[in-house]
């Protein structure tokens, strides 16, 4: 792939970081190895330890980017709102520190923005999941539309997720469609919330089919990720499976109502 099409001028490449700066700078080297290049880069920090808030002080000469802090850790929300508004470029590439691209990710960043470009309605395309996309109608070069289906019978919890927190590409007026993220919450309750929006919204998005062709998501035993699920939740035994099944199905229940009837 030629140099320059790997230039995106209208992206910026914008990434939340919480002292993990071994990651970041993986992330940050691994694009730049790639010869992926943006329009601008913004760093958003959420009051890391001194050693990874100094490490950011340091990249930031190597990579030229905008580093855009806080005295206090304030949570996911608050991280993504201030590093959105840094943002200048008409779209922003969202991805948190603990990734990094695979080989040939420039390829389909491409197709996602030419997509969006030909498309004013579509609003994400996202790169990566940890599960497929339940409902969904072809769209072209490995992607898929997204479909939102309220009725109860269709019953894939993983619908309402159209909106996700993985690396995608969106357009940077987002904010004025969905509104700004919910501060002060769980980054998973944040997370939700977003993804309520833009379906009450009706946001329209895409989705890679090969879903863990795009990116690595790495966790270290130096810098381990800071979500937990539990465990109960990945348990195979038929009990806790037949418990998540009923957890799972009054989660539908309660979601449906939220998403069609609440604000």
């Amino acid at each position: 792939m030629d140099v320059n099409v790997k230039h995106f001028a209208e992206v910026t490449l914008m990434i939340t970081h919480y002292s993990r700066s071994q990651s970041l700078e993986r992330l940050l080297g691994t694009f730049r190895k790639q010869q992926i290049s943006f329009g601008g880069i913004v760093v958003s920090d959420d009051c890391s330890k001194p050693e990874h808030l100094e490490r950011l002080h340091q990249m930031q000469a190597e990579y030229g980017y905008n580093l855009v802090t806080t005295p206090v850790n304030k949570g996911l929300g608050n991280n993504i709102n201030k590093g959105q508004d840094a943002v200048t470029t008409p779209y922003t590439l969202y991805v948190q520190e603990d990734f990094e691209p695979k080989p040939g990710f420039a390829d389909h960043l491409r197709d996602a923005f030419n997509y969006m470009e030909a498309d004013k309605g579509l609003d994400i395309a996202r790169f990566y999941a940890y599960f497929s996309y339940p409902y969904t109608k072809p769209y072209g070069k490995g992607f898929v539309e997204m479909l939102f289906k309220p009725q109860l019978w269709f019953n894939n919890h993983l619908k309402f997720y159209v909106y996700s927190d993985h690396p995608h590409l969106r357009r940077s007026s987002f904010f004025e469609k969905f509104g700004r993220y919910a501060e002060g919450v769980k980054g998973d309750i944040t997370e939700y919330r977003m993804a309520k929006s833009f379906i009450q919204n009706k946001g329209r998005g895409l989705f890679f089919e090969k879903f863990n062709d795009l990116f690595y998501q790495k966790n270290s035993a130096d810098e381990p990720s800071t979500m937990n699920r539990a465990s109960w939740r990945e348990s195979k035994n038929p009990v806790a499976l037949a418990l998540r099944y009923v957890y799972l199905q009054v989660k539908l229940a309660r979601w449906t109502y939220d998403v069609l009837y609440k604000k």
